[in-house]
């Protein structure tokens, strides 16, 4: 059922708990309880949740020990993948104060706001996506704002947002380990993480103290890609390795978790997402994607 099926089955059920609430309001008397919870509807019924109108089958966090790894570039990446494959994905944006994922996607229109929650825009391939950079009035406008007011803009992404059937629901967490990431860890049904990195030892040291969390956290981990690679000469194809040689492999290894590769600097991804192409993507290395996504695949299965 797809989000406007959900919608109407939800105002129907509300119309026939009306028609209900109607007979009965003369026989009984409401409690100083019930009208605590009842929405501001107009017949004192209580307002569906938006989360209840959801059909989420897995819910999965790509997170990074610091910025600029390209997580929310790998997040994407997952995301078209997922979605060439037939399944119906989801991005949460939860980078509040450094949202990029409109903008990759060429997203511009605003959630439509109803009833029972904000319905996300969907990309010209039919992800939905849900960022704060939706709601502002120029994109690049900065969001001020201390910790408690970001975590509860993730967690109203969730609750208020109006995902309808996903098979995935993608979340793109800021770098590090604070406020966001453990709301997104504490509140929501997080079922796995994808660990990004790149080949610099400092964020190597980083990307450590990210799994650390996750265990802590009860939050099992898929694996970690390395970002960021290799630049491939466009003359003579040799790899140059800017950042030095890669150590996803042995940071894998050393943590105990699957090392699911690498990928190079590219500067056509780059110029696609510039222009909100992504979906446009399409290289050799898009295949190592595919190859992570099979693991996420065997998730869905479950």
């Amino acid at each position: 059922m797809d989000i406007v099926g959900i919608v109407n089955y939800a105002r129907k059920i509300k119309l026939k708990l009306g028609r209900v609430f109607i007979m009965e309001q003369n026989k009984i008397e409401n409690t100083q309880k019930s009208r605590e919870k009842a929405a501001d509807t107009g017949t004192g019924i209580e307002k569906i949740p938006a989360s209840e109108l959801n059909r989420i089958k897995n819910v999965i966090a790509i997170m990074s020990g610091k910025g600029g790894v390209g997580k929310s570039t790998i997040t994407g990446l997952m995301a078209v993948s997922l979605q060439r494959k037939g399944y119906k994905v989801g991005i949460l944006d939860a980078d509040i104060t450094g949202p990029s994922i409109p903008r990759m996607f060429g997203v511009k229109k605003r959630p439509e706001n109803i009833e029972f929650g904000l319905i996300p825009p969907e990309s010209s391939t039919g992800i939905r996506i849900m960022s704060l950079n939706l709601l502002l009035d120029n994109e690049d406008d900065p969001v001020i704002w201390r910790g408690p007011l970001i975590a509860s803009a993730v967690k109203q992404f969730w609750t208020d947002v109006i995902w309808g059937d996903l098979d995935f629901l993608l979340i793109d967490l800021p770098p590090g380990t604070g406020d966001a990431p453990l709301t997104v860890m504490q509140s929501l049904p997080v079922d796995a993480l994808v660990i990004v990195s790149s080949p610099q030892d400092l964020v190597m040291m980083v990307v450590k103290k990210a799994i650390k969390m996750s265990r802590i956290m009860g939050v099992p981990v898929l694996g970690l890609v390395e970002n960021y690679s290799y630049l491939v000469c466009p003359k003579c194809g040799e790899k140059i390795r800017i950042f030095g040689e890669s150590r996803g492999k042995e940071a894998a290894e050393q943590v105990q978790i699957p090392y699911l590769g690498s990928l190079p600097i590219d500067y056509k991804l780059a110029e696609l997402c510039d222009r909100g192409e992504i979906e446009m993507y399409d290289s050799d290395e898009i295949k190592r994607i595919e190859d992570w996504v099979k693991d996420l695949e065997r998730l869905n299965k479950k």
